[in-house]
């Protein structure tokens, strides 16, 4: 491990030096390991922007300074005891939790927090990077609720290169209320762009500004959810705040398409396929009713417990334990046809959530991250994301990090491999 010298002798940050000009040009991991647009203002982006104001939304409703990590040494160590490098580390860290206003699923005002992290003894202007998180099973599995973990190492990592981190808890997570909607692209990213509107609002007081460009990453079911605020960025949602860049990990963009047709085809990890085909029935039914009755797509026993697992109060090792070892035992034939065929309101959904590739053009810089071999988000989805952009004239550059290992996975893995490369890409285009 690299120690960093004190802040007194600390290297340029990858974030420092002059500003630049304007650019031009899912399914996660946490239930495996966790304890616990266009320019102009178009009729669509103007009531975005009207119900900005009429619902405060991004309004900051508290804040809690969380820990500091007075030193680039100290850094390093809560990265490393996540597993992560910390070769770019370059400021100490005070990490804050802001819980803010926002709308729910269906545009009805509710709260959501998240993790806002700045360095020491920076610059007063920090440009934003926005972090969206991988899947949790628990509300704990959230960046603002963990220090040294896996979910807030990427936030950390990227405030100690100089920059603003900022995560979304999402709704539902971390301390917000409610079910958490789980891969509902649009609440991701309302959940995401207000939390960067409370962090310019509080930044301030910590004797910071927000730069106007925000670099957007995010990790397996927040990769989808990066794409999701980066469409909104691009199409003008608001008024400040504008995309830089883009660098989604390990997303399931193609999840009606890819992702799940691989899940019950048997070539992902058997068990993991197990705990995404159970959240997917029961987070979508939720919102898009697609069964009456658990046991319609739940064989017994599951039936009568696999929803109460996705409550928000179990952990991943609860949701290990309380599933069977593969999709079969866990489906009725109805439900494995369901998700097999993709009919009726859950078609409808999949449209929306498979739309994050193909319905919107990114002019700021783009590149796709994944590892060969992922044993949870089926490399066919970034495939199936940059062909997606390629007909609409993005050439998105796909970085393959290769058989990256965390904890026994791949997938862990990328999320690993892929921060270190994606603070070092991001500090050099704000030098540009």
């Amino acid at each position: 491990m690299v120690i960093l010298t004190s802040t007194s002798s600390r290297k340029r940050s990858p974030y420092g030096g002059r500003r630049r000009a304007q650019m031009t040009a899912v399914c996660c991991c946490l239930l495996l390991s966790a304890p616990a647009v266009a320019t102009a203002a178009t009729p669509p982006v103007a009531h975005a922007q009207e119900q900005h104001k009429e619902h405060g939304r991004g309004t900051l409703v508290s804040f809690e300074k969380l820990y500091t990590l007075a030193s680039p040494q100290a850094v390093a160590g809560d990265l490393g005891a996540a597993g992560f490098e910390n070769d770019t580390v370059r400021y100490g860290v005070v990490a804050y939790r802001l819980v803010y206003r926002t709308i729910d699923v269906y545009g009805r005002p509710t709260t959501a927090s998240g993790l806002f992290a700045i360095p020491l003894n920076s610059e007063r202007r920090l440009q934003a990077v926005s972090f969206a998180h991988g899947t949790g099973s628990h509300k704990d599995d959230s960046p603002s609720m963990q220090r040294a973990k896996f979910v807030s190492a990427p936030v950390i990592a990227h405030a100690a290169a100089g920059a603003a981190g900022v995560a979304p808890d999402y709704l539902g997570m971390g301390k917000g209320p409610g079910l958490h909607p789980w891969m509902d692209v649009g609440s991701e990213t309302t959940a995401s762009l207000d939390m960067l509107r409370a962090a310019r609002a509080f930044a301030p007081r910590t004797g910071h500004t927000l730069e106007r460009d925000v670099m957007v990453t995010g990790f397996s079911q927040g990769a989808s959810a990066a794409l999701g605020l980066g469409r909104a960025l691009e199409r003008g949602a608001d008024r400040w705040f504008r995309l830089g860049a883009l660098a989604p990990v390990s997303g399931a963009y193609d999840f009606g398409g890819t992702e799940l047709p691989a899940m019950l085809e048997g070539k992902l990890e058997p068990k993991s396929s197990v705990l995404y085909a159970a959240y997917t029935l029961v987070a979508f039914n939720r919102l898009h009713h697609l069964y009456d009755s658990p046991g319609e797509v739940f064989r017994a026993p599951y039936d009568s417990t696999v929803e109460a697992l996705f409550d928000g109060a179990h952990t991943g090792e609860q949701l290990m334990r309380g599933t069977p070892g593969a999709v079969d035992d866990l489906l009725t034939e109805h439900g494995r046809h369901l998700l097999a065929q993709r009919t009726g309101p859950l078609a409808e959904a999949l449209r929306t959530t498979d739309a994050v590739c193909t319905d919107w053009t990114p002019h700021a810089p783009v590149r796709l991250y994944m590892a060969t071999g992922d044993e949870q988000a089926a490399t066919g989805n970034t495939d199936a994301c940059k062909a997606a952009l390629l007909k609409r004239g993005v050439d998105a550059p796909v970085i393959d990090l290769g058989a990256v290992d965390h904890q026994g996975s791949r997938h862990l893995g990328s999320n690993v491999a892929a921060t270190s490369s994606i603070v070092r890409w991001f500090g050099e285009l704000r030098q540009r």
